[in-house]
Order: C-alpha cells, then structure tokens, then sequence
C-alpha cells in the first residue's frame, strides 16, 4: 500500500514513527524543549552553565526553574520567593512527569493572574475524578485509577499539596507543591493533569507500562517544526502585547510643573 502523502509536507521529506499515549499521565518526561523555549521566548533569562543542569529567570527575578537530569532522582525544581501576596514557595517533580502537565505550571508563570479565585478541584471534577476525604487529607483520583490529587495535612499542621501517576509495575512519578504555591499555578497543573487528550512521543520514547494505550501516527518532521514554532510564536506574541500594554498605560503621578517664564537649571 501506498502511504498517502499529507497536504503541506516538503519534497522529499520522510515520514517518521510516533505515537499518541494515553493516558498522558503515563506518556513519559518528553521533550523539555516543550517549556524551556515557551518560557525563553516569554522573556526569561537562561541561566544555564554549559554541560550543566537547565535553569531558567523569570524576568523580575522571582522564580526560578532547573531541571536536572545528572542526578537522582532529578527532574523539576521551581522556586518563588516572596512577593507580597505569597510568601517563598516551591515545587518539585519527578523527572517523569509529562513536560505538557508540568507546562500546566510553568506557562502560568507567563501570565497575568486571573481575578476568580482559583479552584484546584474543579478541572479534576469536570473529568469525572472521583473525590474523596481520607483521614486529614482530600485526594482526587483519576478514572482508571492511575493518577491522583492529594492535599495533605500533617498532625503539626503543615499542609502540602502532592500529586503524581503509577501503574501497577510501579513507573511514574510524583510532584510536592509546598503551602505557600500560588492557587492559580496549582489549579493549571490539575487542569493539565487532568486533561484527557493524549500527548505524542517519537518511537522508542514510550514507557513500557500495562496501563498505556497508544496509536502509531506518522508524522513529517517539518509538522513538528510548525507545531513547535506555533507554541513559540504565541509566546512571543503574548509578550510583546503585556509590554506594550504596559509602556503605554497612562502616568498616574504628575510630572513637575515649571511655571511659563521661569528660568531652566542647566546640568
């Protein structure tokens, strides 16, 4: 049989193997490229040493984001400090966690904050996570079993947001988020946590695992350029649109007045 050529692929091009991976949860780590350029081309600073761990600057240096991958466990770290509304906050994820789930977070980072209070439970309810009181702790639990939601209280009062994904040989990964996390960046996470569409992944970068179910695409790499440059695009976009926005907002202080005719100090 003869593969039909898709609308739009270059001459010459080779189709190439991948797979949509569902549940996403299960899907792997991915490309980290998924949040580090969203996030360069959003303005942040690349603090990254050569060879070494990625780090990355929000542009009022307030957070930070690494991902490492030279260490155990390694993965994410995102770290706030105090900004008047929230005190030092942070976040860390396995390594395995889906780069599309963990950009739930940090692309909120990117935008403004909403005025509705945020609600971390919502997007879990909307698709059909069952919901459960255990003990001091509330947990939203995925359909089938494999992910959760947990916020826990300890005894001494210290409470903790933990989140992650299993399958019954015991891959996945798991993500703390510490009191202090803005809302609004949770309740991100769990919408993309919660997020039913599968995610994609090249052949021979899907997990081994008894709970995934997977469909073979075929796909030209000048699609995935196009797919990545739409992501980066955006971001762009939406950044020069807050800067503009925010160079031509109007003065609210006076400037000082020099009354007609009087004389100028020169410098």
């Amino acid at each position: 049989m003869t593969r039909q050529r898709w609308q739009g692929w270059g001459p010459g091009e080779q189709a190439e193997q991948h797979y949509l991976v569902e549940p996403r949860t299960l899907a792997g780590g991915g490309d980290i490229r998924h949040v580090s350029e969203f996030l360069r081309a959003s303005g942040w600073r690349d603090k990254s040493k050569t060879g070494g761990p990625l780090l990355l600057e929000s542009p009022d240096r307030t957070v930070r984001i690494a991902y490492d991958p030279y260490v155990l466990p390694g993965g994410w770290t995102i770290h706030g400090t105090t900004d008047g509304r929230n005190g030092e906050w942070s976040a860390i994820l396995g390594r395995q966690a889906p780069v599309e789930i963990v950009a739930g977070l940090t692309d909120a980072l990117t935008r403004p904050r909403s005025a509705h209070a945020p609600n971390v439970w919502a997007p879990l309810q909307e698709q059909n996570w069952h919901t459960r009181f255990e003990g001091d702790h509330y947990t939203a639990t995925s359909p089938d079993g494999s992910a959760w939601m947990q916020y826990r209280q300890s005894p001494g009062g210290e409470a903790l947001w933990w989140t992650g994904a299993r399958d019954t040989q015991g891959n996945g990964w798991s993500a703390q988020f510490t009191p202090n996390t803005p809302m609004h960046l949770v309740q991100t996470f769990a919408a993309e946590l919660a997020n039913p569409e599968p995610v994609m992944r090249p052949r021979g970068r899907v997990p081994h695992s008894d709970r995934i179910r997977t469909r073979s695409v075929s796909v030209q790499p000048s699609q995935l350029s196009a797919w990545q440059q739409a992501r980066i695009t955006a971001a762009h976009a939406a950044t020069w649109a807050r800067n503009s926005t925010r160079n031509t907002r109007p003065r609210t202080t006076a400037r000082p007045h020099s009354p007609a005719g009087s004389a100028r100090t020169r410098r």
